[in-house]
């Protein structure tokens, strides 16, 4: 048998080491390849908040009545536990899912060339806001769904929502210094815009957590407040946030801002009109389990709407910043070699 060389030896060890800088030694990504990656992180975040608006509508939320487990007996759904617990743990196997997409953007962020710090940090904020949100799912599950960790659990999601988004316009982009596109008074008005809806959001989960679909079919604990009246002071601010959308795209139009903030903000506004109805819509009919479901979704749009408003209004250039030259993983595979 053929004496396994040094070299893979090295490879070895230094792959156990640091297996981000091993695969980024020996592959290139596209930008293109890049880009998809993190948008898969994007989407994937998207999708959870979908699916676990699913596992609240159709009272699944106790379907695995504990944590890490589905139950005590068994790490799995069991057929004893019905349409329930199937709902809750395919759920919590889609977090792996999830996993796999941050994964997959980082890795893809770590081996571009020339390195770029900024964005491989980006990918990484998103994996520990997953490990995060992981562990306080647990914890809903454990305290018997109670509302406000619900809420909580929803506001990390939207705090992912985020990251994901910035690191996904990260890619389209070089690292250099921003650059603002419109003035200081555009830009406060787009800050106000923000806060609003981070507001809106908010409340949005108090509504949630005040209303009718507790999340499961047992006697739940509920937020102490009248459900209609936080739903109407909900549908102030949405009023508020479309209000300011609407100045905004009025404002950009008479100062003839470049198309890229107008196009986003016009964006933004047809998803607040079409979140508007839905809202409006289920409001009235006795908030239909779907049209909830497609309430969350939307909710979930209008975030990442409002966050690509605020970073279309600068530009970087394409210059990137090498932080870590591409000989140094050569220079400590060598040194881990020793002499040949």
């Amino acid at each position: 048998m053929d004496r396994v060389p040094n070299l893979t030896r090295a490879d070895a060890v230094a792959a156990v080491r640091n297996p981000l800088a091993f695969i980024a030694a020996r592959w290139t990504p596209t930008p293109r390849t890049v880009r998809r990656a993190a948008l898969s992180a994007l989407v994937m975040s998207v999708i959870i908040v979908v699916t676990g608006g699913a596992v609240r509508l159709t009272g699944s939320g106790l379907g695995c009545p504990t944590w890490p487990k589905c139950t005590d007996d068994s790490l799995t759904a069991t057929s004893a536990m019905g349409f329930h617990g199937y709902i809750e743990f395919g759920n919590r196997m889609l977090t792996y899912v999830l996993c796999a997409a941050v994964g997959w953007a980082i890795i893809a962020a770590r081996s571009e060339k020339p390195y770029r710090r900024g964005l491989t940090r980006l990918g990484w904020a998103q994996f520990w806001i997953v490990m995060s949100n992981a562990i306080l799912g647990g914890i809903v599950v454990l305290v018997g769904l109670n509302p406000y960790t619900v809420a909580a659990h929803f506001v990390a999601t939207s705090a992912l929502i985020a990251v994901a988004t910035v690191m996904w316009q990260r890619t389209r982009e070089g690292d250099g210094a921003p650059r603002p596109l419109v003035g200081k008074p555009v830009q406060q008005l787009v800050w106000f815009l923000v806060a609003a809806t981070v507001l809106l959001i908010l409340v949005g989960t108090v509504v949630t957590g005040a209303g009718p679909h507790a999340g499961d079919s047992s006697e739940v604990e509920r937020m102490p407040l009248d459900w209609e009246n936080v739903t109407k002071l909900h549908a102030v601010l949405a009023w508020i946030v479309v209000s300011l959308t609407f100045a905004l795209w009025f404002i950009l139009k008479a100062v003839d801002a470049p198309k890229g903030p107008l196009h986003r903000t016009r964006d933004l506004f047809l998803i607040l009109l079409a979140q508007g109805v839905i809202g409006y819509v289920q409001y009235f009919t006795d908030l239909p389990e779907l049209l909830v479901g497609l309430h969350m979704l939307g909710s979930a749009l209008v975030w990442i709407a409002v966050l690509r408003v605020v970073l279309a209004l600068r530009e970087r250039p394409d210059v990137v910043v090498a932080d870590l030259p591409a000989q140094s993983y050569d220079a400590t595979s060598a040194s881990i070699a020793g002499p040949r």
